[in-house]
């Protein structure tokens, strides 16, 4: 499973449901966790996502050192599902999204992150509509990006990988 998780001051998402009908969800302070989940993950997977957005320390305490979680700062977190962050560019330009797992596998996974965030930590959770082309407007806090992943691929000889992604300082 692999979350990108991005720190906001506020985010919205649109989606045309299975009605038809649009649906507005939308955060004050918070983070975003655009999800996705791959062949061969499962429920212990989407459980180690949950938990670290949960626990991710990237908000500012009284010193300016990101040192607290979005429950200490009374955020919320926007759950949407993403398949393409499977995407793979092995060859040539086109993303191959193979890796990506089935969508009656992938819907109660990315389910279950939002459930356990909302239901085992507390934390006010609203999501995307699932198989759903979807607009996601956010103003990025910082801005502080963390790249989640305890895909099968990534977690071989691991116990799964979380970590910021950087751009070199000049």
């Amino acid at each position: 499973m692999i979350a990108v998780v991005q720190r906001v001051a506020s985010a919205r998402v649109t989606a045309e449901g299975d009605t038809g009908a649009p649906h507005l969800a939308s955060i004050g302070l918070g983070l975003v966790a655009l999800v996705c989940a791959v062949q061969g993950d499962g429920p212990s997977e989407a459980d180690w996502i949950a938990d670290k957005i949960a626990a991710l320390r990237v908000f500012q305490d009284g010193d300016g050192k990101m040192n607290r979680s979005v429950l200490d700062v009374g955020g919320a977190v926007l759950v949407v599902s993403q398949f393409t962050l499977a995407g793979e560019l092995r060859k040539g330009t086109r993303p191959s999204f193979t890796r990506a797992a089935a969508p009656a596998v992938a819907r109660p996974l990315v389910q279950r992150v939002a459930d356990r965030l909302a239901h085992e930590h507390g934390v006010p959770v609203w999501t995307g509509v699932f198989g759903a082309a979807m607009r996601v407007e956010l103003v990025n806090d910082g801005p502080v990006t963390i790249i989640l992943d305890r895909s099968a691929r990534s977690s071989a000889g691991r116990s799964g990988t979380a970590g910021p992604y950087r751009t070199p300082r000049s």
